[in-house]
């Protein structure tokens, strides 16, 4: 087991924290948000999962933390977990898939907000954002 010794001198496990990520349809394309924060880009909206929520909670508060967008129809896409997804740390993010209702604007740790056509993602993508948004469109683990 890896992980850190605890207050008691127990080893504590170090374990991926958990996040998700919505590919909010829009407009014919996805709302994308680009990043304040490291690592910067591109990216879809999402964020960790606070103690006590629910994945899907999450989902509905970083979409409208990050793009004051209220998500229609969320429903589970994908879950994906390679350690070296995230630069910061590891983390096993759950994606979901929804409409957006309203007009896309940044907020939060967003500079800004758009929609993208899927066929002309910006060059600067973070994370492993560009990857999900291809298997969404190619329907590798099918369209939910």
């Amino acid at each position: 087991m890896s992980g850190r010794l605890g207050d008691s001198g127990r080893q504590v496990p170090r374990n991926p924290a958990p996040t998700v990520d919505i590919i909010i349809e829009q407009q014919g394309g996805i709302v994308l948000v680009e990043r304040r924060n490291p690592p910067h880009g591109w990216a879809l909206p999402g964020g960790f999962i606070d103690y006590g929520e629910s994945a899907e909670d999450a989902a509905a508060r970083e979409a409208e933390e990050e793009t004051g967008l209220t998500l229609v129809d969320l429903r589970q896409f994908h879950v994906y977990s390679d350690p070296a997804r995230d630069p910061r740390l590891h983390t096993i993010t759950t994606v979901f898939v929804a409409r957006g209702r309203g007009e896309p604007t940044g907020g939060d740790d967003a500079v800004s907000a758009r929609v993208f056509d899927p066929a002309a993602l910006p060059e600067r993508m973070a994370f492993d954002h560009r990857e999900i948004i291809m298997d969404y469109v190619s329907g590798r683990w099918g369209r939910p």
